[in-house]
């Protein structure tokens, strides 16, 4: 099933399959610095498709964990990214500072994911990358600062050639967070400030020029109207969006199958529908 409004709702009924492609197995995972920070040097996890070469103009996603601003782990989303690198794509997972082990606020997490996706475009052509195919991810908190990178003014590095965009073309969103302004629980992480919350709430954001996104969310996670509330900006200013919604499940559904295989392939369809993965060859077994 393939959407064909500009925002919309899509229900697809999809086999739990492994998460797998006819292509090949991806190559090894390369590891770089991409930020040094007071705290610590974050790093990106990088699996290049096979047949992989420097000179490559492939696209890239990159993934942020989730964690709630506090924790999380980087090796989230290594199933979808090592899928999408057997798809052809140039998949990296991206470490960022959190309050646990670094003492940081949302703000900071915003400012490392800005930094990533800057750090892959400036580094496009040792990595493979077309520079004007880079997709942020993310799920919840990581799916915040994913949309972040697309909708948040300001927020970068000082020390950072902001001449190069830190703006992806493409946002694959997992129940993200997409409104600090006017929720008391989230506000208190900021310490109330009013001008951080509105400027890290991505729906308030919004243009025409917004990158075409897709949301996946549980039907049962409180944060579905926020979800919901994106869908309707995009459609009143004319953004491409659509949203995946899982009966029966709440926050974090996609970790888990039978759900981490139907939000990949409605990933895959997504992703097909913009050119930047080749559709898979017709086949009667899947």
């Amino acid at each position: 099933m393939r959407c064909t409004a500009l925002a919309c709702v899509c229900w697809l009924p999809v086999l739990a399959l492994p998460l797998r492609a006819d292509e090949g197995k991806a190559d090894e995972v390369k590891s770089f610095v991409y930020k040094k920070t007071k705290q610590t040097n974050l790093e990106l996890q990088v699996h290049t498709p096979p047949g992989w070469k420097a000179r490559d103009q492939r696209p890239g996603i990159v993934f942020f964990f989730g964690g709630g601003w506090t924790s999380g782990n980087i090796k989230q989303f290594e199933p979808q990214a090592k899928y999408l690198a057997t798809r052809g794509m140039v998949a990296i997972r991206a470490d960022y500072r959190v309050k646990s082990r670094h003492e940081v606020t949302p703000d900071l997490c915003v400012e490392d994911a800005k930094s990533a996706i800057r750090w892959v475009r400036q580094h496009a052509s040792e990595l493979g990358i077309d520079p004007q195919k880079i997709v942020a991810s993310g799920g919840s908190a990581g799916g915040h600062i994913a949309a972040c990178t697309a909708l948040a003014p300001g927020l970068e590095a000082k020390d950072e050639d902001t001449q190069v965009s830190s703006r992806p073309n493409v946002l694959l969103l997992f129940n993200p967070v997409l409104r600090f302004d006017g929720v008391p629980q989230l506000m208190q992480r900021i310490n109330k400030d009013e001008k951080l919350g509105k400027a890290i709430s991505p729906t308030l954001h919004l243009s025409r020029e917004t990158p075409p996104a897709l949301l996946f969310f549980g039907k049962e996670d409180r944060l579905l109207q926020q979800g919901e509330e994106y869908l309707k900006r995009a459609r009143e200013v004319g953004a491409r969006a659509e949203m995946f919604e899982a009966e029966g499940v709440g926050h974090g559904f996609f970790n888990r199958a039978p759900w981490q295989e139907k939000t990949i392939l409605r990933a895959d369809a997504f992703l097909t529908s913009l050119g930047y993965l080749k559709p898979k060859p017709t086949s009667k077994n899947p």
